[in-house]
């Protein structure tokens, strides 16, 4: 930061601290509805309003983990709150400069988080204003943290207990953080990254009412940001599971003694059918989260598969194979078991689309397309994250950010059906499930 700038931003301080400049603020919730919201990842029953008229409390019952966030995005701003937990060592927070979707395994965003916790105090966090950066976002503490991290904890402790209100006042400008809690200012960060993007109210477990929620929004110097200091721009994405139940999924009672909804996770132990969405898709972008959380069927031989697809063999012509610890699962495609998207632990990684891949009748093209470009799978146990996009009968597939699958044709595809997750014998886990429609040139469908 140049001098003249800290200048700038010290004057801005001092500025926004005087009583003149107390008003003008504007409300950001109309106290009937979600209005100006997007419901991330939780539920819809997760938020509401109650309270008398003029003065209606948002109440979030914590449950799902997750996140509400702005449909605006924000740079320069001064947001002032209240909020009061229902349940001593209830947890909650506030993300500042947010990314509109949730980080990958992560049911948060990546975003600066400003604390709304009760009654936990350690040596490393408190209950009463930390800020600090989670998920890839970074920032510069004003005071250095004891163990060294990027986390400011409060000067001194303001936030009362359960039952009781608090008043947070945030001033963020130009990547700079400051927090007032019940009027004194008691933490901060500068050098922030993001440091424009959406605002967020957290959900972790625990009741908590909100109220005069407020923002006055301040002027930049008018410049485009770098890409690195900017949240990613909303691209239509609604989340396909609330958290809380199989709303959206066509469940039974034999299905649900074995796919089980723990919070942001949909947990499956490997045992009988199928999971498949009650809506049917035709062109459309799917992002899903997933990572093995059971033990393997046993060590087995599965096979090296080459770049065209075909199978590798020795100078003797014998298909050639190695041992893994053998785990399998996949998304389902259009209501196709045919167009389905491996998950597994075969050499060849997945992405992989075997129905196509193995299908002697099919055009070279199709078989090599079906085949990834890559393993990019992370080890056994971490979180991986596909991006699929099908258009047409076209196919692309991203897994943890490599482009695994490129414009694979899937020749006679159904043109439209339901989202499968596959049950292949082995424990895993799913999360984040995002989807849009699109159109047939692969634009998105218009809300």
């Amino acid at each position: 930061m140049t001098q003249l700038l800290r200048i700038i931003v010290a004057a801005l301080f001092l500025l926004l601290a005087s009583p003149s400049f107390a008003d003008d603020f504007v409300p950001m919730f109309n106290g009937k509805d979600l209005e100006g919201w997007v419901n991330v990842n939780t539920a819809p029953s997760t938020w509401r309003f109650d309270g008398p008229e003029f003065n209606r409390i948002l109440i979030c019952d914590g449950k799902p983990t997750g996140v509400l966030r702005t449909e605006k995005r924000y740079r320069n701003f001064v947001l002032e709150l209240d909020y009061m937990h229902l349940v001593p060592k209830g947890n909650a927070g506030i993300f500042i400069w947010s990314d509109p979707l949730t980080a990958q395994g992560q049911p948060f965003t990546r975003s600066i988080e400003v604390q709304v916790l009760d009654g936990l105090n350690t040596a490393s966090y408190t209950s009463h204003g930390d800020i600090f950066p989670i998920h890839g976002a970074v920032m510069t503490p004003d005071r250095p943290h004891p163990n060294g991290g990027m986390r400011c904890l409060p000067s001194e402790r303001r936030a009362n207990p359960a039952g009781e209100w608090n008043h947070y006042r945030i001033t963020a400008i130009d990547g700079t953080i400051k927090l007032e809690v019940n009027g004194v200012e008691v933490s901060g960060g500068s050098n922030c990254s993001p440091r424009e993007g959406y605002i967020c109210l957290e959900s972790e477990g625990g009741t908590v009412w909100w109220k005069n929620v407020r923002i006055k929004e301040l002027p930049d110097d008018g410049t485009d940001l770098p890409a690195d200091q900017r949240a990613a721009m909303p691209e239509g994405f609604r989340s396909m599971y609330n958290g809380v139940d199989f709303t959206g999924w066509k469940i039974t009672p034999d299905l649900a003694k074995h796919w089980k909804c723990l919070d942001w996770r949909l947990d499956f132990d490997g045992v009988h059918g199928d999971l498949w969405s009650e809506e049917s898709f035709g062109d459309f972008e799917l992002i899903v989260d997933w990572r093995w959380n059971g033990p393997s069927q046993g060590r087995m031989q599965r096979p090296l598969i080459e770049p065209d697809g075909s199978y590798t063999v020795d100078e003797n012509g014998r298909q050639m194979t190695v041992e893994i610890e053998e785990r399998d699962s996949g998304i389902y495609l259009r209501g196709n078991s045919k167009s389905q998207v491996n998950i597994w632990e075969w050499p060849a990684g997945s992405g992989e689309v075997y129905g196509y891949r193995t299908d002697g009748s099919m055009p070279a093209e199709t078989r090599a397309g079906a085949t990834p470009k890559k393993n990019a799978d992370r080890p056994v146990g971490e979180w991986n994250r596909f991006r699929i996009r099908m258009v047409g009968e076209t196919l692309n597939v991203h897994l943890n950010g490599e482009h695994v699958l490129v414009d694979c044709p899937l020749p006679g595809v159904p043109e439209t059906g339901p989202i499968g997750l596959q049950a292949h014998g082995s424990g895993i886990q799913f999360a984040n499930l995002y989807v849009r429609r699109l159109n047939p040139d692969g634009t998105p469908v218009a809300d």
